[in-house]
């Protein structure tokens, strides 16, 4: 067997090599395997650190995930929830009438009778009061909830938050009515002392007649204006309902609202919608108006005190009220709202131009006589129509031509509407 360091002797013998090539051909080797190792170590850092970086992006993402789990978790049992919500059984509606103990009381059910039932654990006992609306089981018929009184929103729309602009100076030719109103109205309002010293009650209810454009919902506005209290503004025909009790319920609550926010004005507008006389022969809608009337009666004059609720209504058509809103006790106080008269209509043409830009020749007597006939609505649509004509040509102000021919002009459109023709229009 031949030993490998003489194999090696013998080989660099053959070839001639000595002992110094040896050695440089083992540094070089030396200084590759070196190097080698040097990139192989950066690269398996490099690739490290890469791994790292995954994992670290693996974690985020499973901490996303999970989260993401969580979430969808809660969804699914709000979900859960909900259709569990939806699928319990419906709450019957009811009314304390009387309360016996801190955990029994006797309600009347929507569907009529009544029942002493228990209450749950969970109710404060200062909630359990008389007239309360309750929520009661469809089983057992015990109270689970306090229903919380709340305003009808149609009700809570029909209150005036901010006054109009109109005062009793911007009315012209009505002062006996304005009269009328401010003692009706007005003084029990802001000086009850004053009928307590005389040892009356004031009157309850305004009724305002008349035509159409004679100023009646102008002073209602006057006295929205002039008054501190709750104004809450009424037509007629929008407590006229299409399901049966809903008319009358609104009326009620309408006047609930009033007690609750008094001092307070009810102005009902086009008051005929409603309060026409009731006869013998009537259909299903008729009817509906009746019960709205009959409700309107007991709030007006009933059992329970209006307090400083005040009641004013407007109608063109007096004749077709039903007698029982008119006696006294309910309308205390009808007042007449007639056509101006001359002095009037100069007094409200005065006050319709007093904004404008009127030339020097502009004769008031004169446009009083020519809108013979005319409400304070007309006089105010010729105002506004001279202002045009004036506009049209181009003027600086509005002359008393302008005047004449919006006169014309409106006189025309109130004839084409009307069928009517005013006579004396132009004298």
């Amino acid at each position: 067997m031949i030993d490998s360091d003489t194999v090696e002797s013998e080989n660099y013998e053959i070839t001639g090599m000595g002992t110094k090539s040896y050695d440089h051909v083992g540094v070089d080797s030396d200084k590759d395997f070196s190097k080698y190792m040097l990139d192989r170590m950066k690269q398996l850092e490099a690739r490290n650190i890469f791994l790292r970086e995954q994992c670290d992006q693996i974690r985020s993402e499973k901490r996303f995930v999970e989260n993401q789990k969580l979430k969808y978790e809660r969804e699914l049992r709000r979900m859960q929830a909900e259709i569990d919500k939806l699928k319990a059984a419906p709450l019957i509606v009811g009314t304390i009438l009387d309360v016996v103990d801190s955990d029994k009381v006797l309600v009347r059910s929507t569907t009529g009778p009544q029942f002493m039932v228990n209450v749950s654990q969970y109710i404060e006992d200062d909630a359990l009061v008389v007239g309360a609306k309750v929520a009661l089981n469809q089983h057992t018929l015990a109270v689970v909830d306090i229903i919380p009184s709340t305003e009808e929103p149609m009700v809570s729309a029909m209150e005036i938050i901010e006054s109009p602009d109109i005062d009793y100076n911007r009315i012209g030719g009505l002062d006996a009515q304005i009269q009328e109103l401010v003692e009706s109205v007005e003084l029990p309002l802001k000086k009850p002392e004053t009928f307590e010293r005389i040892g009356i009650t004031p009157p309850k209810g305004v009724l305002l007649y008349g035509p159409p454009g004679s100023g009646k919902t102008l002073l209602a506005k006057a006295v929205a204006n002039r008054t501190d209290a709750t104004f809450i503004r009424v037509v007629g025909s929008e407590l006229v309902q299409k399901y049966i009790g809903d008319g009358a319920k609104l009326v009620h609550d309408i006047f609930e609202m009033a007690r609750k926010k008094a001092p307070s004005i009810i102005f009902i507008d086009e008051l005929d919608a409603i309060a026409t006389i009731r006869l013998n022969e009537t259909s299903g809608a008729d009817r509906e108006v009746q019960r709205t009337l009959m409700q309107l009666l007991s709030e007006m004059d009933g059992f329970d005190s209006r307090g400083e609720v005040r009641l004013i209504a407007a109608t063109n058509r007096p004749d077709a009220l039903d007698p029982a809103i008119l006696r006294p006790g309910r309308f205390d106080r009808v007042v007449e709202v007639p056509m101006p008269d001359i002095e009037a209509r100069e007094h409200i043409i005065r006050i319709h131009i007093e904004n404008m830009a009127i030339s020097n020749d502009i004769d008031f007597g004169k446009l009083a006589r020519l809108t013979e006939g005319s409400s304070g609505a007309d006089i105010k649509a010729i105002a506004t129509e001279a202002g045009m004509l004036a506009i049209r040509a181009d003027k600086e102000s509005v002359d008393m031509y302008d005047f004449i021919d919006a006169i014309e002009k409106v006189s025309k459109s109130v004839q084409q509407s009307t069928g009517t023709h005013p006579e004396a229009m132009f004298v």
